[in-house]
């Protein structure tokens, strides 16, 4: 009784191939539902098939740090910019090293691209500094103001204004630091330059003798050398002049006064003194643009970390007891003022910057605040522009070359193994679908972006699948010639044929695994692709490939083994059956005795 059931193990392992095919259906469907309920109907595209901007940043030795440029300052400064450009929403962007000092940003053409690339060219080291002076400038160079200019305008610049989150925000404290004022003399001017250089770590030799502003009104601007100096620059300078504009505030150290430009509305300019840095951006825990529920009106919060509370309280509780524009702080970003609030009370961890915000400005000056604190400056050295018309000739052609293999790889099956074509093109269908749904699905997951390369990983992959069925089909047609029929063959055949596929799927995805992890940029696609199709290759082949062989095996068309089953015993040169064969010999036994 025990010999029976030992002798049905095998086929009663394999007695309910339907189930492992029921599976696989399951899964293909899931996949494919999801794929529809996301909208994510087809892959992702990288900057070569899509089109887009391709950066390349170079890190600059910066004033009294020799040793900045090394690879932890370079690692962290690759995942700020990465984390500044998926704020806003290009996640399949892509921000690599590049030697020892380069960084290469890809950014694909599409929503937000063209913002991204204006906050990637913007890398240099976010501070918070005292507002000192500030003025309109232009070609006419009109006279300084002595505040910002009124509300209402487009984006808020200097017209904004700070206050803590519990604090009410009336009108009138709104309007405060935007209601005119007289034009400061050019004495006043100097004496908010000399106080504001104070707080310069080595002070002038006047410095000590500075009067304050309400106990000598006639001091001289002139008295300190370093004052004059920023007040010549400022009165200079000319901020609707690009260059000017973009070397003003640039290579300064945090302790160093500077004149800086700001923009309010296209087309206009302000200018600024600004006193040392005294909180830098990476004292930003958080920041994000929101919705005041009192006012409905677009503001951004920040939230600073322990010290950078401290700091930040410090500077509000001094400034909110100035008159303007000296109760401004001015948030600058690569030399640049991208924000420049009043202040109307001591602020700590949590703060807002209320002003004539709209969602886009909002957004955008919370995740400079959020993303915009590098460990080093950086210059950019190149840029170059990938058009889609480009990539898509490119993508025509990759998808050309996989079509002519996919041919050559139909044709051979066709013409070698006949009916068992039918089974391996179905596997390579149901392989194809896998790979096409996980593809689309795996770019919101995870950013995953099909480049070129990555269109190649999937080409190999067909050779790779294919490999597959070769091996099992050349196992089953083995037994067959050693005497056996189809079913017992197909169940002989398995065992061996499964550690051959085993172990030559592993040595691949080991390889794609090693290229994966020792290389970056668009290789990593191929690898990545490469390890993917073999992972689904193993899936096809036992869930899929084998049961349907077993299914095949019980029909009469692969049974009977004609010609055009690929699986002849006469054509394979099959010796007689083994049982029969002993059958003749025991029989003529006796008649020769």
């Amino acid at each position: 009784m025990a010999a029976p059931k030992k002798g049905r193990g095998p086929s009663g392992g394999q007695g309910r191939p339907g189930r492992a095919l029921v599976i696989i259906l399951i899964a293909m469907v899931a996949l494919a539902g999801g794929m529809f309920l996301s909208g994510h109907t087809t892959p992702r595209l990288g900057i070569d098939l899509a089109g887009g901007t391709s950066i390349t940043l170079k890190a600059k030795n910066q004033p009294g740090k020799p040793n900045a440029i090394n690879p932890t300052n370079m690692d962290t400064a690759v995942g700020i910019i990465e984390r500044r450009v998926n704020g806003l929403g290009v996640s399949e962007a892509e921000v690599q090293t590049q030697g020892s000092d380069n960084i290469i940003v890809n950014i694909p053409k599409g929503t937000n691209s063209e913002q991204a690339r204006e906050q990637v060219g913007t890398t240099a080291q976010l501070y918070f500094r005292p507002v000192l002076t500030v003025a309109a400038s232009g070609p006419e160079q009109p006279a300084p103001s002595g505040s910002p200019t009124p509300s209402g305008s487009a984006t808020p610049k200097p017209g904004e204004s700070a206050a803590s989150d519990d604090k009410d925000k009336d009108k009138g404290e709104e309007a405060t630091g935007e209601e005119a004022t007289p034009s400061p003399s050019a004495t006043t001017q100097g004496r908010a330059v000399s106080e504001g250089l104070k707080k310069a770590p080595t002070p002038t030799p006047t410095d000590s003798a500075e009067p304050k502003p309400s106990d000598s009104p006639e001091a001289s601007p002139s008295a300190d050398p370093a004052t004059a100096k920023l007040q010549e620059e400022f009165t200079k300078l000319n901020c609707a002049d690009p260059e000017q504009r973009a070397a003003a505030g640039k290579d300064a150290l945090p302790t160093d006064s500077i004149v800086a430009c700001g923009s309010n509305v296209p087309g206009s300019y302000e200018k600024y003194i600004l006193g040392p840095a005294e909180v830098s951006g990476g004292d930003v825990d958080d920041a994000q643009g929101a919705i005041d529920q009192q006012t409905g009106e677009w503001i951004v919060s920040m939230e600073f970390s322990s010290a950078g509370a401290k700091k930040f309280q410090t500077i509000t509780s001094r400034l909110s007891q100035q008159q303007p524009p000296m109760n401004q702080f001015a948030i600058v970003l690569d030399g640049e003022v991208v924000s420049a609030p009043s202040v109307r009370t001591a602020l700590s961890k949590n703060a807002q910057i209320s002003g004539s915000f709209d969602q886009q400005s909002a957004e955008d000056l919370g995740n400079i605040l959020s993303y915009g604190a590098l460990p080093l400056t950086f210059e950019e050295v190149s840029v170059t522009t990938v058009t889609a018309a480009l990539g898509s000739e490119q993508l025509k052609g990759g998808l050309i070359a996989g079509g002519i293999g996919l041919a050559l790889v139909v044709i051979y099956l066709v013409a070698y193994y006949r009916g068992l074509a039918f089974i391996a093109l179905l596997s390579l269908l149901v392989s194809g679908i896998l790979t096409y749904t996980i593809m689309s699905l795996l770019g919101p997951a995870i950013g995953f972006a099909l480049n070129l390369p990555a269109v190649c990983g999937a080409i190999v992959a067909i050779g790779i699948t294919a490999d597959s069925f070769i091996v099992y089909f050349e196992r089953v047609r083995d037994e067959i010639r050693e005497g056996r029929t189809l079913r017992p063959a197909i169940e002989r055949a398995w065992p061996r044929a499964r550690r051959t596929i085993l172990v030559s799927d592993f040595v691949s995805f080991l390889a794609a695994a090693v290229l994966f992890l020792v290389t970056v940029g668009k290789v990593q696609g191929f690898a990545f692709t490469l390890g993917l199709t073999t992972l689904l290759d193993v899936v096809v082949v036992f869930f899929f490939t084998k049961p349907l062989m077993t299914l095949m095996g019980r029909t009469k068309f692969f049974s009977q083994g004609g010609p055009w089953s690929g699986l002849d015993p006469k054509r394979l040169g099959a010796q007689p059956p083994l049982r029969r064969s002993r059958r003749v010999s025991a029989s003529t036994e006796p008649k020769e005795a």
